[in-house]
């Protein structure tokens, strides 16, 4: 199966003419060879431009390949425009499959009594179509109450193509671990088998339904940054592995700038909100959306002066372990503050760089890096140049890519890349700078400690009857073990008399035949 992917792979990228944006003097020898060798595969779109061209051909070639494009869509610094505006039409503009296709599967899911009962007004045209599955429009009937939703439905048979291509990944995961100079440092195996897990689970749409709850009920906590993102609401009930349906909501795309500016949208405002809701995910409930590319974030404009963000499509979420929590918030601050001494130091002992590690060269490496691009907004900013310093820094001190910050890193891309968008002038540090302040603080500090004695007390509460027979239990078994070393140390100390005796003994008698054969010598 992996073979036959392959040469689909390849047959194309050829037919869509993919090989002629490649300029010919940077192609190896092999590769020419190998490119006239397959002499049948040719150009067959030669009359769309090749913006046009590479969207097709990656459209063409499914879900794994799309988010790829959807992902290079959001980073405009990196892009020509007219190649980022074609890519952008992969977030929600995929070719959709039959709508009556879509119906039947809904009907196997759930039945038909429950579709023909609750369900009216369904829409065989698509509202949206995306790569693993296109959404419907509907009205739900309960209690006798109407409400607008939405219906996603998986595509039929895309697992299949999924898994195809992720053995493809691996195969081309293989050789460059193996081959490449920096491959055991990349971890490419351990990356692609990330991917693997978090697009795989993006396939069961009940997980995707947990998702957007569980993310729902965190940002309805009542602080100050929880109105600034709203998840729609989840009908778990009629939801299955192949159909979720949630409300429907009415927001505008946050890659529709034109009329967000129309409407007298707060941009500064909104695009500083965007980065507190990320870090909020990120930081605060270790829980983060990891797939907010335009096509699945939108904007409540209805208070042009207070807008919120409008989240979708949970899928894929991330997740952080403590340790890894903090060390990255400790990074971010020190990062912020300049200090990149300590940024040195953190990545030395979280182990990302070796142990032995020269702290002073990887201070002023970074140092050469990052200190360039502060205070500066972010049309100033080739984050270009800065991700190639970056790459030329960890090859040089042998840092090795965590595959569990591999959906964070592309998180903050598609954050950096909507900041972008809506308000060039961001200043990203000072943004984020005073909420990770105040997170280090409350993880590290005073407050910190007696959230945790709090948090302990009904578990200490439950187990203080049993503190008197425990430390009863601990005393008794330690003089027992203490009675019975002393039995034990008695016993090799009489041993070690007797062994001396007979060491004693056995040194006299030698002696003694010594003599005695000396005595008859003479």
């Amino acid at each position: 199966m992996s073979s036959q992917r392959l040469y689909q792979i390849v047959k194309t990228f050829l037919n869509f003419g993919l090989d002629d944006m490649v300029p010919t003097a940077m192609l190896p020898w092999y590769a020419k060879v190998g490119r006239h060798s397959l002499f049948w595969l040719r150009n067959k779109h030669k009359d769309k431009t090749p913006e046009q061209r590479f969207r097709l051909a990656i459209e063409s070639l499914g879900p794994v390949f799309i988010k790829f494009g959807q992902m290079l869509s959001t980073r405009r610094d990196l892009l020509p425009p007219e190649l980022a505006d074609e890519l952008a039409l992969l977030q929600d503009k995929v070719t959709p499959f039959d709508g009556e296709q879509a119906r039947k599967i809904i009907i196997e899911a759930m039945g038909a009594d429950v579709f023909e009962k609750h369900f009216k007004h369904f829409d065989f045209t698509p509202l949206a179509s995306a790569s693993i599955a296109q959404v419907h429009t509907a009205t739900l009937l309960t209690d006798e109450q109407e409400t607008n939703i939405v219906i996603k439905v998986l595509r039929p048979n895309i697992s299949k193509t999924i898994l195809a291509d992720i053995k493809v990944m691996s195969l081309f995961a293989g050789i460059v671990a193996r081959w490449l100079p920096d491959g055991k440092r990349l971890r490419p195996k351990e990356v692609v088998e990330e991917y693997r897990k978090t697009i795989i689970d993006e396939l069961n749409l009940n997980r995707e339904a947990a998702n957007a709850i569980q993310l729902k009920r965190n940002f309805e906590q009542g602080s100050e940054y929880d109105k600034a993102l709203y998840v729609p609401e989840i009908y778990s009930e009629y939801s299955f592995e192949n159909v979720l349906v949630m409300e429907r909501i009415y927001g505008i795309g946050v890659g529709e700038v034109g009329t967000l500016n129309q409407l007298g949208v707060n941009m500064k405002l909104l695009a500083e909100r965007g980065v507190e809701v990320f870090f909020t995910q990120v930081f605060r409930d270790s829980f983060f959306h990891a797939d907010m590319h335009p096509g699945n974030v939108f904007v409540d404009a209805t208070q042009p002066e207070d807008p919120t963000w409008i989240a979708i499509d949970c899928g894929i979420v991330g997740t952080l372990n403590r340790e890894d929590k903090r060390y990255l918030a400790e990074n971010f601050v020190a990062f912020f503050n300049r200090d990149y001494r300590k940024v040195a130091q953190l990545h030395v002992d979280s182990g990302w760089v070796p142990v032995n590690t020269s702290v002073d060269e990887f201070e002023f490496a970074i140092r050469t890096v990052c200190e360039p691009i502060f205070n500066k907004p972010l049309s100033e900013i080739s984050f270009g140049q800065v991700l190639v310093n970056l790459f030329n820094t960890a090859r040089r001190f042998n840092m090795e890519v965590q595959p569990q910050l591999v959906l964070l890193q592309k998180t903050l891309l598609y954050i950096e890349g909507l900041g972008r968008q809506l308000y060039p002038q961001l200043d990203l540090w000072q943004t984020a700078k005073p909420f990770l302040e105040n997170w280090v603080k409350d993880q590290m500090g005073v407050k910190a400690v007696l959230s945790k004695v709090k948090a302990n007390l009904p578990f200490w509460n439950e187990k203080l009857p049993e503190i008197p027979d425990l430390v009863y239990d601990y005393l008794k078994t330690s003089r027992d073990n203490q009675h019975q070393q002393t039995q034990l140390m008695q016993t090799l100390l009489a041993n070690q008399r007797k062994n001396n005796q007979r060491i004693i003994y056995s040194i006299i008698a030698a002696a003694v035949m010594i003599a005695g054969a000396i005595l008859l010598t003479h």
